[in-house]
C-alpha cells in the first residue's frame, strides 16, 4: 500500500504539534503549513513545510495529491473578539478555500479527500447562566447561538463542510454523482497540553493557574470560582482525530460530533494547585469580557454519537489526567520536587 500523504495547517499550534508527531509514528507523509516556521521538536516529522499565510498559500496546494487534510489553523476565542474581519478571514475564508481543494481533488481522483476540522463548543451559546445550569449535558444540534465571533466562524464552517460533502452542486440529485470530499469535525471541550504553555486561549485559566503555581508566581484567575466547562488531556484530542479519520464512512451518522472526557469548576482547578503546590497564590479577579464568553459555553456535553458510531473513549479522567500526564510535566519543566 503506497505511503499517505496529508496537509496539517496550523501546524504550529498546540494541537497541531501533538498531531504531527503522532501522524509522522503512524508513517503519514506530512506536509505542514503555519504563518510560524516549525518548531525544533516537529521539523522533522515534517516532508515540507510551507510558511505564511493560509489564506493565500491555498492556490499552491492544487500541485499535490493529500488523502487527508487536517484544518487546524485558526483564530481562536479570545484573539478573534478584538479582530473580529481578520477572524473571519482566516476561519472562514481560509477553511472554505480548502474544502473547495477536497472538493475537486475528491472529484479528479474519483475517491474522496477525508477532511478533518476541529470544532469547538464555542459552536455553543446560552441566554443565560440560569439556562446554561439547566441544559445539563448538551447534544451537538442543541443551543447552537455562538455568543463569539470564533463560535460563528466554526458552526458556519461545520455547515460548509456539510455542503461540500454532501450538496455541493446539488450533486446529490445526480443518479451517478461525482465523489465528494469527506467532512468529518471534532466539538473540542478545552484542550490542555503539558508540552507547550498555555497561548492566552479562553479556558487556559486552569492551566495557567497550575504553571504559575508551578513557578511559586502569584495568579489572578479571569473567571469565577464557580465557573464550570469540560476539559480534555491533549493526547485524548489527538487519540479522538485519529479515531475519527480512520473510522469507516458507513457507521458515521453525522459530520459533527462532541467529545467529552471531564468537567471540573475553576475553584477545583485552584483546589489541584493548592495540592501539589503548597505555597500557591490563585485568587479571582473575573473580567467580564472573558467571563461572559465562558458562561455562554457549556458545563458538559454529550458525546453518546461518538462513542456509538466509532467508539470513542478518553483515555484520561479528572485523576489521571493530573496525577500521570499533565502534574510530572510541569514539575519537570520547572524543576519543582513531588
Amino acid at each position: 500500500m503506497s505511503q499517505k500523504t496529508v496537509l496539517v495547517t496550523g501546524a504550529c499550534g498546540e494541537i497541531g504539534q501533538a498531531l504531527v508527531q503522532g501522524l509522522s509514528q503512524q508513517g503519514y507523509r506530512i506536509v505542514t503549513t503555519d504563518l510560524m516556521p516549525l518548531p525544533e521538536a516537529i521539523a522533522g516529522c515534517s516532508s515540507e513545510h510551507v510558511q505564511g499565510d493560509l489564506v493565500y498559500r491555498v492556490k499552491q496546494f492544487y500541485d499535490y495529491d493529500f488523502d487527508v487534510i487536517f484544518h487546524l489553523a485558526a483564530s481562536l476565542s479570545s484573539k478573534a473578539e478584538v479582530a473580529t474581519e481578520e477572524a473571519h478571514r482566516i476561519n472562514v475564508e481560509g477553511t472554505m478555500q480548502l474544502l473547495m481543494l477536497a472538493a475537486f481533488k475528491s472529484e479528479r481522483r474519483g475517491r474522496a479527500v477525508k477532511f478533518l476540522f476541529p470544532s469547538s463548543i464555542a459552536a455553543y451559546g446560552f441566554a443565560s447562566l440560569d439556562e446554561k445550569r439547566r441544559a445539563g449535558r448538551v447534544k451537538e444540534d442543541d443551543y447552537n447561538t455562538p455568543h463569539t465571533m470564533y463560535g460563528c466562524n466554526k458552526l458556519y464552517c461545520e455547515k460548509l463542510g456539510l455542503y461540500y460533502s454532501r450538496y455541493f452542486g446539488q450533486r446529490h440529485l445526480d443518479p451517478h454523482p461525482p465523489v465528494m470530499c469527506d467532512f468529518r469535525s471534532i466539538r473540542f471541550p478545552g484542550l490542555i497540553s503539558a508540552f507547550t504553555l498555555p497561548s492566552g486561549g479562553t479556558s487556559d485559566y486552569g492551566p495557567e493557574m497550575l504553571h504559575h503555581a508551578a513557578q511559586g508566581r502569584p495568579y489572578a484567575c479571569f473567571v469565577r470560582e464557580d465557573t464550570r466547562i469540560s476539559f480534555m488531556a491533549m493526547p485524548d484530542a489527538i487519540k479522538s482525530i485519529l479515531a475519527l479519520v480512520d473510522a469507516r464512512r458507513e457507521r458515521l451518522s453525522r459530520t459533527v460530533y462532541n467529545i467529552d472526557a471531564f468537567s471540573l469548576t475553576a475553584g477545583e482547578f485552584r483546589q489541584r494547585a493548592l495540592k501539589a503546590f503548597p505555597g500557591a497564590q490563585v485568587t479571582f479577579d473575573p473580567k467580564p469580557r472573558r467571563q461572559g464568553i465562558v458562561d455562554s459555553w457549556p458545563e458538559d456535553i454529550d458525546d453518546a454519537a461518538a462513542r456509538r458510531d466509532w467508539g470513542w473513549e478518553p483515555d484520561y479522567d479528572m485523576d489521571r489526567f493530573f496525577d500521570e500526564y499533565f502534574l510530572p510535566e510541569i514539575r519537570k519543566r520547572y524543576k519543582t520536587p513531588k
